[in-house]
């Protein structure tokens, strides 16, 4: 009985899903501060890299991104250990909205942390539904971050395995990219991963800031040539603030450059 009761909790975790996946919170007690190299913040990470060529706290400035895996944040805490950014899922598809969207929208706000919204895009709906989806979902604030595009193969997914060409994958971008900023008067960004950048020929995208997971080594190193605005280095980051495991990211620039950025697209 006790084998049977085991695996159905065992089936049931593996179960839970739904866009980028994530660690399932770690509880974590006296969370370190940040360490400082160089006046730039290096934050614990339960599963550290050897990193061979540039490492993350090269970057001042250091942000999370969030979506339903993680619970309890303290926001005002993450703020004061030099998070100062994060990005939020808001929606997949044309009919899922993620659960702690809300909350997670409302916390940074209120700590006066800059926070977008991404989308995890479906290749078995239509760009135009699911920007409409977005759109219906996400407050359009003028000082929020600009939206974000989480595009990716999504190697779990029960109900859509389609992988539609490369042609009709950035047609389909483009689509929704348009739409979304039509609508908040900002230039959305695009967030990707190694495969389904290389796959369908993402750099020939132009005239939008890239959001790269690279969690290995340097964005340089694994998509050369492209020009990139976030680098997401780790999805088993630990910051104080956050009771287990979440994604870290840097901004590619100085405090100053940052400062500017936010500047150009309306964020207060």
């Amino acid at each position: 009985m006790r084998y049977f009761v085991f695996l159905v909790m065992v089936i049931g975790l593996v179960s839970c899903g739904g866009g980028r996946q994530q660690s399932v919170p770690k509880t974590q007690v006296n969370q370190p501060s940040p360490d400082i190299v160089g006046g730039n913040p290096k934050f614990a990470d339960s599963d550290p890299v050897d990193w061979p060529s540039a490492k993350p706290w090269q970057y001042g400035v250091h942000g999370v991104d969030v979506s339903r895996y993680q619970l309890g944040l303290d926001w005002p805490k993450m703020r004061a250990n030099q998070i100062s950014f994060a990005f939020i899922k808001a929606t997949e598809g044309g009919d899922h909205i993620d659960p702690e969207f809300r909350t997670h929208w409302r916390g940074a706000a209120q700590a006066g942390l800059p926070r977008g919204a991404y989308h995890f895009y479906y290749f078995c709906r239509n760009a135009r539904e699911q920007a409409a989806w977005y759109i219906r979902n996400v407050p359009k604030d003028n000082g929020a971050l600009p939206p974000v595009l989480d595009i990716e193969w999504n190697h779990t997914s029960p109900t859509c395995k389609l992988r539609p060409e490369a042609s009709t994958v950035r047609a389909s971008m483009r689509q929704f990219l348009r739409i979304v900023k039509a609508h908040y008067g900002k230039t959305p960004i695009i967030y990707t991963t190694v495969d389904f950048y290389h796959e369908n020929d993402l750099g020939r995208i132009n005239g939008y800031t890239f959001w790269l997971r690279s969690v290995a080594d340097h964005p340089s190193k694994i998509y050369p040539g492209e020009r990139w605005g976030f680098w997401q280095y780790s999805g088993t980051g630990r910051v104080p603030g956050a009771p287990g495991d979440i994604d870290l990211n840097v901004f590619h620039g100085s405090v100053d450059q940052w400062q500017a950025w936010l500047r150009r697209n309306g964020v207060q």
